[in-house]
């Protein structure tokens, strides 16, 4: 998965679409991503304890990755990524992520 926790990315499609927002986990599993701000879901809560209360909570959940864009912080587009490999020292070998835009290391 191309997309890391930390990323800033543009939702492409769904209920918000055109919205912004940084990665705060990401499940490489599921092919999601929790973006903040983004894809909010209210949970009800039931009350745990005599006398307490239940209550609605709102929380963001997953969205797919294939509905982000991540935004390039050098060039500043919402961008397709691309793989550089570059090695180090001897046989050994690391896949480097850059912006397909204007070619920058992300």
């Amino acid at each position: 998965m191309k997309i890391k926790k930390g990323d800033t990315v543009l939702i492409i499609s769904g209920k918000d679409r055109g919205k912004k927002g940084k990665v705060l986990k990401a499940f490489p599993k599921e092919r999601k991503v929790l973006v903040e701000g983004v894809n909010i879901v209210k949970k009800h809560l039931r009350p745990r304890r005599m006398g307490e209360k239940g209550q609605i909570i709102e929380m963001p959940s997953p969205i797919d990755v294939s509905n982000v864009k991540l935004i390039c912080p050098k060039c500043g587009k919402a961008t397709r990524i691309g793989y550089k490999i570059k090695s180090k020292i001897k046989n050994q070998k690391s896949k480097i992520r850059i912006c397909k835009k204007c070619g920058e290391e992300i």
